[in-house]
């Protein structure tokens, strides 16, 4: 606004951000800045919030505000993003030299993210008491909105996390994943170690330099994240933390114990149930309307309400 009209923001006037020169800043967000539709939108949506303020302090310039409020949003493409094979998932776990300290530290980090989904602000804020690993071992943690959620863990990354825990030796309220320092790792640390080891297993597997395949997306970011599955010695499992219920995830990571198996015995019961012959329907018998309807709106007579209740 100082360029187009030479004056100094502290001296500009609210007749100044009308519609067209918003549309110009807008259009030279995206093609001098180089920004994109998103941060563009975001940039809008800020001057919106300004005018609704504006429309309560200044209503004689309704038309102004409104003309301003009129610019719409563009529409992105939203990129899809895809799910790591499972030679990828064996590559990125891989990559870790787990010979030092740091190594044992992400191969638990990367495998504990790959396997629970959760959120990389979730997985800085970890501390040694937010992990059970007796019987049905489970990870919690705080997500959005101070919402607790309980995790299942599988049999693998029990293993892993255990020893990483006896080796880790720290105090129940300390960090999870430290840094070098021993304090919490932060998510732009998180971050950077998993770019350097997806750089590291591209080595072995290719694919991973796709873009539609970003590895550290799918291991540390999650708010709308459907994890990879955990490399389990198994079938993948798909979990979708925040909105999937605990007995789901259950459901999903131990199928045996809640009656999901399709193979053998219980297979062949459950074929057996499903072919055994109904029952034959029954048939209610038919009460003629007329006459029961002329006995109950007719007026009531002694005795009256003991052939009711037997025509009924």
């Amino acid at each position: 606004m100082h360029k187009k009209t030479g004056k100094t923001p502290s001296k500009l006037q609210l007749e100044d951000l009308d519609a067209a020169r918003i549309t110009a800043f807008l259009a030279y967000l995206e093609n001098e800045r180089g920004n994109s539709v998103r941060t563009r939108n975001a940039r809008l949506t800020a001057i919106h919030s300004f005018f609704h303020f504006t429309a309560l302090k200044i209503p004689e310039r309704a038309d102004l505000i409104a003309r301003g409020l009129d610019i719409p949003e563009k529409r992105s493409d939203t990129t899809l993003i895809s799910y790591l094979t499972e030679p990828e998932v064996d590559a990125l776990l891989g990559a870790p030299d787990r010979s030092t300290w740091t190594g044992r530290r992400d191969h638990a980090l990367l495998l504990l993210a790959m396997q629970t989904g959760l959120r990389v602000s979730e997985l800085a804020s970890l501390r040694c008491e937010d992990v059970q690993l007796s019987t049905g071992a489970w990870v919690r943690c705080e997500g959005k909105g101070r919402q607790e959620r309980s995790t299942p863990l599988t049999r693998a990354t029990v293993q892993v996390l255990r020893v990483w825990l006896r080796e880790r030796d720290g105090h129940p309220t300390s960090p999870l994943f430290p840094s070098r320092s021993g304090r919490h790792l932060t998510r732009g640390a998180i971050w950077r170690r998993v770019v350097k080891h997806t750089a590291t297993a591209r080595q072995r597997c290719p694919s991973l330099g796709d873009e539609e395949h970003h590895p550290a997306r799918l291991a540390t970011h999650g708010s709308d994240a459907v994890t990879a599955g955990a490399h389990a010695g198994s079938t993948r499992r798909r979990l979708r933390c925040g909105s999937a219920t605990t007995r789901s995830i259950r459901q999903q990571v131990s199928p045996r114990r809640h009656g999901t198996q399709t193979t053998g015995a219980r297979s062949h019961h459950a074929t057996q149930r499903q072919t055994r012959p109904l029952p034959p329907a029954r048939q209610a018998t038919r009460v003629p309307r007329g006459p029961l309807i002329a006995e109950i709106c007719r007026p009531q007579k002694p005795g009256h309400h003991q052939y009711a209740r037997r025509a009924r």
